[in-house]
């Protein structure tokens, strides 16, 4: 074959791999998605978010969505280290504030829904939706821990340096690649020791309670949780960050989708219904939070 065949032979199959890659990339937006008519959420089993029976508030957002939509609903179950592949099709490193773009991987959803934290390092992988959730991580102890919680001083600033004044050569649990990862709250080797548990983030509040670090880092909706199912077993020491928020995530060539989700959610708290979902799965929140569920 000949230079010039060669040449053609290439470009033409390079053309080939670009639409095909394409097609892939942009094959979830809203139009093909109510063409494939299937909307697949990917999720986590965390806290009330989603369960592991395919409940939680997560999930019944999600199916309310599809039905907008007017398409079926999936579940489909990730973990914390892929699930931004799964959305993508690229595999992501967290690299502090920032992010390492690794493999390709294939694509296995169009939304995530499981209480995820806006994190810089997230948005650069993903575009979020409007805020549904309000948060903070908190360091949590054993009941019977020596560690007093802090008294409130009205300045966030001074009571996260409070906390973080205790945990001096203690047993930090957290979980990297998460919102609970030590590090993104400057606390390291040099003020603790690390621990990063390796099971999901159900199990951390019961590591603690088990003795298997002096303290853990943990989110609002887990801690909600914890509280409620081993009452006494387990007390809020106080914050280690600023309050946060959660959202749904995107990809980032899927505008359509991300505004049509933003206008229905809009729809769901107007109408009331979405407040009666936060009632069933955090009743606790309204007593932190009350003014971000105010319509």
């Amino acid at each position: 074959m000949s230079l010039k065949k060669n040449t053609s032979f290439f470009a033409a199959a390079m053309s080939l791999l670009i639409i095909i890659f394409a097609g892939t990339v942009f094959a979830s937006d809203l139009d093909q998605i109510k063409k494939r008519g299937t909307l697949r959420h990917l999720g986590i089993p965390y806290a009330n978010f989603v369960t592991g029976q395919e409940t939680g508030l997560s999930v019944e957002v999600i199916k309310l969505f599809a039905a907008h939509l007017g398409v079926k609903y999936e579940f489909v179950r990730s973990n914390w280290s892929t699930i931004f592949g799964d959305l993508t099709g690229t595999m992501v490193k967290p690299d502090g504030d920032g992010v390492e773009f690794l493999e390709k991987t294939p694509i296995k959803g169009d939304i995530i829904s499981n209480g995820l934290t806006k994190l810089k390092w997230r948005q650069e992988v993903i575009n979020y939706s409007e805020s549904t959730f309000p948060t903070q991580v908190w360091c949590v102890a054993r009941g019977d821990s020596p560690l007093k919680p802090i008294k409130p001083s009205g300045d966030i600033d001074d009571d996260i340096k409070a906390v973080k004044n205790m945990l001096k050569g203690k047993k930090v649990m957290g979980k990297q690649g998460t919102c609970l990862a030590p590090g993104l709250y400057g606390i390291d080797s040099s003020v603790a020791t690390i621990i990063n548990f390796p099971g999901s983030l159900n199990d951390i509040a019961p590591a603690i309670i088990k003795g298997e670090a002096d303290v853990a880092l943990l989110d609002v909706p887990d801690s909600l949780v914890a509280l409620n199912k081993w009452p006494g077993k387990i007390k809020v020491i106080g914050p280690i960050s600023h309050r946060q928020t959660m959202g749904a995530g995107f990809r980032k060539n899927s505008p359509e989708l991300l505004k049509e989700f933003n206008e229905f959610y809009a729809e769901l708290r107007k109408s009331g219904e979405y407040n009666r979902l936060i009632r069933k799965y955090y009743p606790a929140v309204f007593s932190y939070y009350r003014e971000f569920f105010q319509n």
